[in-house]
């Protein structure tokens, strides 16, 4: 009985110190995560401290026909020759999407007296950003149509226009619940009067706009 006795408490104790090294382990593996998330966030969050980040590649504004917040049809042809500031829209999305918004009537603001400037706000997700909700989504935001362009239209054009011109898709990513699978959607978008799109800015930064703005005039020296 003895011995029984005390084989049931080296089996306990022999558990009780798994238990305690599995939890060291758990919370070493938590703490890791942890900190490379911080990382990776702050990396992120922070590109180049604040500046811009080049495309992945090289990166043209592709043809286009699309419907903006009125109805009507916008083409690629009629924003020839302008700068312009892209930002991808998702009116579903209640976090980041405003906040990049935000940005975007910050930067009209900043750049109300360029008339070679303009704003256009891409949805990901056209099959519930109709114009009218579009619309309603520009003037909570101060959206003046003359210079912001909030565009819809078919998923096929959309989709492939946004992954052509700016934004990378992780289709590998089951986790990804953006609609199109686009990974940098919180980026905002700068491309030159050749359609070359040439640098990003990170919508959720306070000093995006005034970055975004600084941008546009070294563009605007350009040839």
């Amino acid at each position: 009985m003895k011995t029984t006795r005390e084989s049931e408490l080296r089996v306990t104790s022999g558990q009780r110190k798994e238990e305690k090294v599995f939890l060291v382990i758990a919370l070493a593996l938590a703490v890791v995560a942890g900190v490379g998330g911080w990382i990776a966030a702050g990396a992120f969050s922070h590109p180049e401290q604040g500046q811009g980040v080049l495309p992945d590649r090289e990166r043209t504004l592709g043809d286009f026909s699309l419907t903006d917040e009125s109805g009507r049809t916008v083409t690629r042809a009629e924003l020839d020759g302008k700068i312009l500031v892209v930002s991808f829209l998702f009116t579903g999305c209640s976090l980041t999407c405003p906040e990049i918004s935000r940005r975007m009537a910050e930067i009209q603001q900043l750049t109300a007296r360029d008339p070679d400037v303009r704003l256009v706000s891409l949805t990901v997700d056209p099959r519930s950003d109709t114009p009218p909700v579009l619309a309603q989504w520009g003037a909570r935001f101060g959206a003046d149509t003359n210079r912001w362009r909030l565009l819809t239209g078919s998923k096929t054009v959309l989709h492939g226009l946004i992954a052509k011109s700016f934004l990378s898709q992780d289709n590998g990513d089951p986790f990804n619940s953006m609609p199109g699978n686009f990974t940098g959607t919180e980026r905002i978008a700068v491309v030159d009067r050749h359609r070359r799109t040439r640098m990003y800015f990170d919508g959720l930064r306070h000093e995006t706009a005034a970055a975004v703005a600084a941008e546009i005039t070294q563009l605007r020296a350009e040839p």
